[in-house]
């Protein structure tokens, strides 16, 4: 039900921007898709008062199960707060998103006449809720070609939605290029895999992968290469480095608030979707696949921190904070433990809204030309705006792992579990990447706090109703859950994935 409310939700939002006037659009995209959204969470949260040990539906393409279920319910509450900063429009008049007749404007920065249009293109809407049904299939895909379909579907309206900045055209334009030529890139190598893994099993479904894998006199061959080219798809829609490459450019490129939810909610899936294929369909060859995914951790971890060491944009610098995070959370994603799904289910919740937030405070820091994302912009901030230095601080210790944040807890329930399972060697690689990751974070909070800022320098802007309320959700959640964290972590702990 709650996929079905979206996707209803996403085909009224088509109607509206077919046969209502472009005035009218706006406020019934706005209540249309915040009402789904809040729909679908109250079919969720009847379905799961009274929810078993899971099942199968649609055919058994479908898992309904508790991972599942949390998963569902961490993507609507973020794209909650996501569609509040889409649907803002009084940090930049008229909105984010380029006007209905300014569309076919040539690439390169906007005219200040037609960035200061009060129109606004509001087919992000039906877009961004096309994208959040992919996402919730995508995760709970019970078999590899509707996993496959929820991919295209979760990621094709993504393509379209990073190229619709008002500002800086050209880069919005370019950030949409690369992340649809590399995408497609990525979809082909999960769908060569797939069709390996076909060859291998004689079926997509995750149950007969597990079954072929766990006894077969088959070659492993097919197997093994299957898999790799699987993985290769999923990595990269996790922006798992080194697979990892679109991650900066888009994030720089696209509007603030896709970027805030393309950082979070596509993380959610795509995490759910690599739990769900390791532990359902290829657990039993594990002793072969973990030393690669080993690897895979140490590379993202490093990548990340060590190129946002050299970052001077404040949304690249989060792009690459993002590929560390990414690698943390595959640590919990090997483990292949209850305590590991469960750690790796509350790791994605509170990166998830922190990541909203802090792409909330970027929006506010503006000049003329737009956002102020170069970190020179950022020099004194606090003598401007001590309230707004004061939440991207507190942000920023959360993405650091700083104690009584939800950042900290998160990590200590992965590198707990991951001790558990026998993986000290890749925790103390963690954990020495935590503390460098933390020299890029700080040296923002310096720049703000003990640095003068210059006389041209930007202004902050004051947020909106919506603007306000997704960063307030994000920064309170991001509070409770490294103060009070026992009522999350008690709901992460789903038990297992059926098939």
């Amino acid at each position: 039900m709650p996929v079905l409310v979206i996707l209803g939700a996403a085909l009224l939002g088509i109607l509206v921007e077919s046969f209502l006037p472009r005035q009218q659009r706006w406020p019934v995209q706005v209540v249309l898709t915040l009402g789904g959204i809040v729909l679908a969470g109250a079919s969720l949260a009847w379905y799961a008062r009274g929810a078993g040990t899971g099942t199968t539906t649609l055919a058994g393409t479908v898992a309904v199960d508790g991972p599942a279920l949390f998963l569902w319910g961490t993507l609507l509450a973020l794209s909650l707060a996501a569609v509040l900063l889409i649907a803002d429009r009084s940090v930049e008049p008229g909105g984010a998103f380029v006007a209905e007749s300014n569309a076919a404007e040539g690439p390169g920065t906007m005219s200040r006449a037609a960035a200061d249009a009060g129109g606004m293109r509001t087919e992000v809407f039906p877009l961004a809720l096309f994208s959040l049904a992919g996402m919730m299939v995508f995760c709970a895909a019970n078999d590899l070609l509707t996993m496959f379909v929820a991919l295209e579907v979760l990621s094709l309206p993504l393509y379209l939605m990073c190229g619709l900045a008002k500002r800086r055209r050209l880069l919005s334009q370019e950030a949409a290029v690369k992340y649809f030529l590399l995408g497609a890139f990525a979809s082909a190598f999960f769908l060569y895999g797939l069709a390996l893994l076909y060859g291998y099993a004689g079926s997509v479904q995750l149950a007969a992968i597990a079954d072929a894998t766990a006894g077969s006199d088959r070659s492993d061959t097919l197997l093994f290469a299957g898999l790799g080219l699987l993985l290769v798809g999923l990595l990269f829609k996790a922006s798992i480095g080194p697979f990892h490459a679109w991650t900066p450019d888009v994030y720089q490129g696209a509007p603030t608030a896709v970027t805030g939810f393309m950082g979070a909610c596509t993380k959610v899936a795509a995490f759910g979707a690599i739990l769900r294929v390791l532990q359902v369909a290829f657990q039993a060859s594990s002793w072969e696949w973990r030393g690669v995914l080993w690897a895979v951790a140490i590379a993202s971890m490093v990548i990340g921190v060590v190129l946002g060491l050299t970052q001077r944009d404040v949304k690249r610098m989060i792009a690459y904070s993002s590929v560390a995070h990414a690698g943390f959370l595959l640590i919990g994603a090997i483990a292949l433990t209850d305590r590991g799904l469960s750690g790796t289910l509350f790791y994605l919740l509170a990166y998830g809204f922190t990541t909203v937030a802090v792409f909330g405070v970027i929006s506010l820091v503006r000049n003329s030309d737009g956002e102020a994302t170069h970190l020179a912009d950022w020099a004194g901030l606090a003598k401007r705006s001590p309230l707004v230095a004061l939440v991207f601080t507190f942000l920023l210790f959360a993405l650091a792992g700083i104690p009584l944040t939800s950042g900290f807890i998160g990590k200590f329930v992965v590198f707990e579990a991951a001790l558990a399972d026998g993986m000290a060697p890749l925790v103390v690689v963690a954990l020495v990447a935590s503390a460098v990751a933390a020299f890029f974070y700080l040296r923002v909070i310096v720049l703000m706090y003990f640095s003068e800022p210059a006389p041209d320098g930007p202004t902050v802007s004051v947020p909106g109703a919506f603007t306000t309320a997704a960063i307030t959700l994000g920064v309170v959640v991001t509070l409770l859950l490294g103060v009070l964290p026992t009522w999350a972590l008690d709901w992460a702990n789903v038990g297992s994935f059926v098939s």
